[in-house]
Parts: C-alpha cells; sequence; structure tokens
C-alpha cells in the first residue's frame, strides 16, 4: 500500500494508531501501550500537555513557515527524530529499515537501536540519510561498546544515543501478567548466534542483580575514542544533565523512556524547562515520552527543545503499514506542524519561544 493508497484510510494520527492496534497481537499491544509499575508516569507524560496553552499572534504577515532545523550536526527538513525502540521485528518484518526510509523521505531521522531485529548496518545501508544516529546501552563488556562505537563510525552514522537510564529493566507488570519476554530474533539483530560477543553478555545485566558498575567517568573515558556528538538519552534533573555534558556530551535527550523505566517521576516535559536553564542554549536538547500531535512538537520547542524524539507515533504508523505508514504518520505530524505554526503568527520553529506558550490549569 502506498502513501496515496492509505491517504483515505489513516487520515488521522489516531487513525494510524487504531488500524495499528488491531492489527497487533494483544499481548504486543500491552507490551507497546504498557509503562513501568502502575503507570503513573505514562498517564503524566500526557496530562503534562495539557498544561500549557498556546498564545497565537494574527497578522504577522508571514509566508508559509519553515519547519527545517539542525541538531548535532544533522540537517533536519522536520524537528523529528524516530526512537531506538528495539524488537521492531513485532510490528513489521522490515522493522527499523522501513523507519529510516520513511524518515529519509520526510526530512526527519532515524536513531538506530542496538536491540533491533536488524543490524546497525542493514539499516545505514538501507538509507545513508535516515540512519543519522545510532544507539548504545552502557552496559556489557567494555569492549563490546567499543567495538559498537567502531561499527557505527564505518557505517556512516552522524552521532550516537547513549541510553543512561536503562541500569535494570523496568517493572512492566503488563509484561509480567502476559509472561511476554522479546525473542532473541527481534532484539538481536547485531548479535546473531555464532557472532562474537553473544547478546546475553550485553543484556543480561537487565535481569542481573551482579552487574557491572557505570559511571559519568567511564562513560566519558569510552566516549573519548569516538568523533562523533553524543547525547545522554533518559535524563530527567539538572545535576544529570550538567554531568552529562561535563562527560562529554553535546546533546540531552530529556526522557523517562515513555514511563516504561521508574514509574512515578515527573513528566519528560515537566523536567525540560530547568534542564534547559541548567545546560544553557548551545547544547542540543531533544524529549521524548508523551508526544502525540504537531501541537505537542510546538509546545515542546517553545519550552526548550530542539527537537522531539518519537516512540510510540513510529511504531503506530509501522504496524499500521510498514513504511508507508510511517511516512503517513510523518506527512500528517509536518501538516499539523505547518498549520499551528502559521496559526501561531511564526515563520518557522526557530522563531519559538517560551512566549509562544502559557502555563493553564488542566
Amino acid at each position: 500500500m502506498t502513501v496515496t493508497e492509505m491517504t483515505d484510510e489513516l487520515s488521522t494520527l489516531e487513525e494510524v494508531r487504531r488500524i495499528a492496534l488491531e492489527r497487533l497481537d494483544p499481548v504486543v499491544v500491552d507490551f507497546l501501550e504498557g509503562g513501568a509499575g502502575a503507570e503513573r508516569t505514562l498517564e503524566r507524560n500526557r496530562r503534562a500537555f495539557d498544561r500549557w496553552a498556546l498564545r497565537p499572534r494574527v497578522m504577522s504577515g508571514r509566508e508559509l513557515p519553515s519547519t527545517a532545523t539542525r541538531f548535532l550536526g544533522v540537517e533536519l527538513g522536520l524537528p523529528i527524530l524516530t526512537a531506538p525502540f528495539g524488537a521492531d521485528g513485532l510490528f513489521d518484518p522490515e522493522g527499523q529499515v522501513a523507519v529510516a526510509r520513511a524518515n529519509a523521505l520526510a526530512g526527519s531521522a532515524s536513531i538506530a537501536p542496538e536491540a533491533g531485529s536488524h543490524s546497525i548496518e542493514e539499516i545505514a545501508a538501507a538509507s545513508p540519510e535516515g540512519a543519522a544516529f545510532g544507539q548504545l546501552h552502557p552496559m556489557g563488556p567494555e569492549s563490546n561498546f567499543l567495538r559498537m562505537l567502531e561499527r557505527f563510525e564505518q557505517a556512516g552514522y552522524r552521532g550516537i544515543c547513549v541510553t543512561c537510564d536503562c541500569p535494570t529493566a523496568g517493572w512492566r507488570e503488563r509484561n509480567q501478567r502476559n509472561g511476554f519476554s522479546p525473542s532473541y530474533e527481534v532484539i538481536g539483530g547485531n548479535y546473531p548466534p555464532g557472532s562474537e560477543v553473544r547478546l546475553e553478555e550485553v543484556f543480561g545485566q537487565l535481569f542481573d542483580n551482579d552487574r557491572p558498575v557505570w559511571t559519568w567517568d567511564k562513560l566519558a573515558g569510552l566516549m573519548a575514542s569516538t568523533t562523533l556528538p553524543w547525547m545522554a538519552k533518559g535524563i530527567l534533573t539538572p545535576e544529570d544533565a550538567i554531568a552529562a555534558v561535563e562527560a562529554g556530551a553535546s546533546g540531552i535527550l530529556v526522557s523517562n523512556h515513555g514511563g516504561r523505566q521508574l514509574d512515578g517521576v515527573i513528566a519528560s516535559l515537566d523536567a525540560l524547562p530547568p534542564i534547559r536553564d541548567a545546560v544553557g542554549p548551545d547544547i542540543g536538547i531533544a524529549l521524548d515520552s508523551g508526544i502525540r500531535r504537531g501541537s505537542d512538537i510546538v509546545t515542546a520547542i517553545a519550552l526548550g527543545a530542539d527537537v522531539v524524539v518519537l516512540g510510540r507515533l513510529a511504531v503506530y504508523g509501522l504496524a499500521a503499514a510498514g513504511e508507508a505508514g510511517v511516512s503517513r504518520m510523518l506527512e500528517l505530524l509536518r501538516d499539523e506542524l505547518t498549520t499551528v505554526l502559521t496559526l501561531l503568527g511564526r515563520g518557522g520553529i526557530d522563531e519559538l519561544s517560551p512566549a509562544a506558550v502559557q502555563r493553564v490549569e488542566p
């Protein structure tokens, strides 16, 4: 199915989500939609956006606004990255390969996952433009961490995303109730059977209390081996944001993992303004968790983000119709984003600031 053929059926982002959930096994739906613990943070991520209203400026005389930007040296036609969600083969056989291709067409970019269904080399070869960033977990053998950095460099990636908030797996009760755990096939694309490093060596610590200790100093020493810029993912406090920058990070991904890691933490959007204040204007900031519409993107950028990262929205598109579904999702976001910017009287996302929003009661 092409994007043109899908336009009538996938007319809104909610339709993309509805069709995706209808096509997935109920156990996989719980894996996708669920959060950690009582799912309080999962709910907070959405409620946080309800506390902000947009402040339009009329009669601005602006022409069609620009959605282009630049993040960690990567030129983007949209202020959007797609998340490094693993187990992508559960949602479509092409998984992150399809996502990268759709990003290349839209002008957005992928963060390719370490625990995905396809290798980082496959993703980069399928879409050199779309596969801009690669993701790494600070866990497992240091030698493998360095080997993966080298693989990203050799494959042509332009930046690294280090997921810092997963020293252990989140307490996800839907998965526990269903007895669900992703199979080797959908998370072992970078560590196939017979490879030099086994998947269990890298991710075993998620479920092992006897795991190696990682610190900012250790991470800084390892990241010094690459010339690629990197962002620290999973940051929710100014203290950790400053520590990441001092360790050499060029960017911060403000994230609570979509409410999937530690339940009870604040919404990512609520964490954003103090982190921007702490690191200043020159550090790149991305935000994930809770983004569901073009107006949410505007709110996030107005409050200090440079780009947003889409997790569940990207999965909905992928599960609904593969590459064409992701393309349609991005097209809908681009059109809504352009409409919102026009009605706000802004000539582009670079004109957004806290003056574009106002705190309100939900």
